[in-house]
C-alpha cells in the first residue's frame, strides 16, 4: 500500500521550517555545529543545537514539559493546518502517532535527581513522566485530542527509521487513515557522556569518510511527517519501500563485513520494485567513527557497484540519534520538494585509503533526471540494528 508523506514539520540545528532548512542543508551550511561548554566535565565539545527559544508547552499539559516536547512541539506547529484538516475528515480516532526518540526528557530527570541530591526533594517542576519514552508521543495525542494508535519506538539511531516502516505498517493494516511519524531527540548530558565513554566523540566537526575521522558530533532535533494513504499535491511523494535486518553483531560496535547494512538496502528495493541503479541519491548514516563509516563503505559499494551520488549530512546537524532516520528522511524529501537539489558531502577531501571509493555529492549538484525519482536514506544503530528507507515520486 503507498503510504504518502503529504506534509512535513522539521526543525533542526539548520533551522526551522522546510524552506529554511532547505536552504541551509542544499548550501552545506555547518554553522549550526558549534563547540560548547558543561555538557561534559572539563571538556568543550562540538554539538547541533537548536539555537534561540522555544515555544512553551501549553499551561494545561505543563506537566508534559520538557525540551524533547518542546522540539516536536515546533515542528508539529508547522503542519498545524494540515493536521487539523485530517482531523475533521477522518475523526481523532483515525490518526495514528508514531514516533521515534532515545532521550525523551532524560536531560530534565537528571537535573530533578541532582536537585534531590542537594536538597533531598525533588523541585516544583518535576515529573517523572518526562523521561519516559512513551512521553513524546502521549504529549502530541493528548495536545491535539487524537484518540487512534499511540506510541514511541526506541531502537537507537534507528528510532525514527523504524517509526516510518511502523507508521506505513498501521495504515496498510487499515488501523487509521493518518499517521503523524518521526522522531524527536534534545541534547542531554547523559547521551553525550556516554557516547565520550565509548571514545566516540569528535571536538572538533565531525569529518565523514576521511581518513582522519575522529567520531561523531552529537545534535538535537525533530522531524514529523503526515503519512496518509490518500495523496495530496500535483506531485505526490510517498515511502516507496523500506528493509530492517538486525544482525545483533555486538551491542555497540558494527558488523564489519556490513551485512546487515546490505540485507536492509536490498529489502527496501525489493519491496519498492526497483533495481539498485534507479536510485539517485543516497544519505549515509555516515557518523565518521572509524568503524561505522568503514562498514557502510563496504556496504554501499556492494549493493550499488556502478557508484550512487551520496553524502552524510551529520557535519551539519550532528548526530540527532533517535530523531536522524526521519531527520535524514525528511531531507530526501526537501530534495524532492525543493528542485531537486541535494545535500553535498562536507568532509577534508581526504579519502581513507582502505575503504572503497564513493561518489560523493558535490556544492550545488542536482538529481539526475529519471522518470521517477528515487532517494535511499540508511540509518544504523548499536545492536547491529538496520533500517534503509526509500523515498520517491508516488507510482
Amino acid at each position: 500500500m503507498t503510504a504518502y508523506l503529504n506534509a512535513l514539520g522539521i526543525v533542526c540545528s539548520l533551522g526551522r521550517g522546510p524552506d529554511e532548512v532547505a536552504r541551509q542543508l542544499f548550501a552545506g551550511d555547518c554553522s549550526g555545529i558549534r563547540r560548547a561548554t558543561g555538557w561534559v566535565p572539563g571538556r568543550s565539545v562540538a554539538v547541533g543545537s537548536v539555537q534561540g527559544a522555544l515555544v512553551a508547552v501549553p499551561a494545561p499539559l505543563r506537566e508534559q514539559s520538557s525540551r524533547n516536547n518542546q522540539l516536536l512541539l515546533d515542528a508539529a506547529l508547522q503542519i498545524r493546518d494540515e493536521i487539523a484538516l485530517a482531523i475533521q475528515t477522518y475523526g481523532r480516532d483515525r490518526i495514528a502517532i508514531v514516533l521515534g526518540t532515545s532521550t525523551s526528557g532524560i536531560e530534565e530527570a537528571s537535573r530533578g535527581i541532582k536537585h534531590y541530591g542537594q536538597h533531598q526533594q525533588f523541585p516544583d517542576d518535576y515529573q517523572y513522566q518526562q523521561q519516559e519514552l512513551s512521553a513524546p508521543a502521549t504529549f502530541l495525542a493528548d495536545w491535539l485530542n487524537i484518540s487512534g494508535p499511540t506510541y514511541v519506538i526506541s531502537t537507537a539511531c534507528t528510532s525514527s527509521a523504524r517509526a516510518l516502516m511502523s507508521a506505513q505498517r498501521l495504515l496498510s493494516m487499515n488501523l487509521c487513515d493518518v499517521v503523524l511519524c518521526g522522531g524527536v531527540d534534545s541534547l542531554c548530558k547523559l547521551t553525550l557522556n556516554g557516547f565520550c565513554a565509548l571514545e566516540a566523540v569528535s571536538d572538533e566537526r565531525c569529518n565523514p569518510f576521511s581518513v582522519n575521522r575522529r567520531g561523531i558530533n552529537i545534535g538535537e532535533g525533530a522531524a514529523l511527517f503526515l503519512m496518509s494513504k490518500q495523496a495530496s499535491g500535483p506531485q505526490p511523494i510517498a515511502l516507496l519501500g523500506a528493509g530492517a535486518s538486525s544482525d545483533a553483531h555486538h551491542i555497540s560496535a558494527p558488523e564489519p563485513s556490513g551485512r546487515g547494512a546490505v540485507q536492509a538496502m536490498h529489502i527496501a528495493l525489493k519491496r519498492a520494485g526497483l533495481q539498485a541503479d534507479h536510485i539517485g541519491y543516497l544519505n549515509l548514516h555516515g557518523t565518521a567513527t572509524l568503524h561505522n563509516d568503514a562498514m557502510e563503505s563496504h556496504a554501499v559499494a556492494h549493493v550499488f557497484p556502478q557508484g550512487v551520488p551520496c553524502s552524510s549530512t551529520k557535519p551539519m546537524t550532528g548526530h540527532t540519534l533517535g530523531a536522524a532516520g526521519a531527520l535524514e528522511a525528511a531531507f530526501c524529501w526537501l530534495s524532492l520538494t525543493h528542485g531537486n537539489a541535494l545535500p553535498p558531502h562536507i568532509w577534508d577531501g581526504q579519502p581513507d585509503p582502505a575503504l572503497p571509493a564513493l561518489n560523493w555529492v558535490t556544492p550545488g549538484q542536482t538529481l539526475a533526471p529519471a522518470p521517477q525519482r528515487c532517494l535511499m536514506s540508511n540509518s544504523f544503530a548499536f545492536g547491529g540494528n538496520n533500517v534503509s528507507l526509500i523515498i520517491g515520486d508516488a507510482p
